[in-house]
């Protein structure tokens, strides 16, 4: 069996582990919101780096299935872009902001974050859902 023979899988894979890690991150951005202290616990973290390794090895087994340079996709490009937003913005929502006005104000951004993300790859277009509206 080759390993482009294993595409579903691995795509099916991904999409689960986007889904899962992002329900975990909302899960753990209102419990830090409302003071619960099981969402920073090293358990609950590891369990995020666990689904997170996953995640990305998922996307660099696609990347190779699909012989894709992902900078040379520009959707591929943007989502790469709002991963790394993402990643701030999480981080800032769930430990490094001062106040928790500014937790919840990184908490939003970041969960829109997610969302565009989640439409520049359902549409395979930079601008995502945007690009219906906008005719692209």
């Amino acid at each position: 069996m080759t390993l482009a023979e294993w595409y579903p899988q691995v795509r099916w894979t991904h999409i689960s582990l986007v889904l899962t890690s992002g329900a975990l991150f909302a899960a753990r951005g209102v419990a830090v919101l409302t003071g619960a202290q099981w969402a920073m616990q090293p358990a609950v973290r590891r369990l995020s780096y666990t689904i997170d390794t996953g995640l990305l090895s998922a996307a660099l087994l696609l990347l190779h299935i699909l012989q894709l340079n992902p900078f040379a996709v520009p959707w591929l490009s943007t989502k790469i872009g709002l991963l790394l937003l993402y990643i701030v913005l999480g981080t800032l929502a769930l430990k490094r902001a001062p106040t928790p006005r500014a937790r919840l104000v990184f908490f939003v951004a970041s969960l829109a974050c997610y969302g565009f993300m989640l439409t520049v790859a359902l549409a395979h277009h930079p601008l995502g859902f945007l690009a219906a509206r906008l005719g692209t």
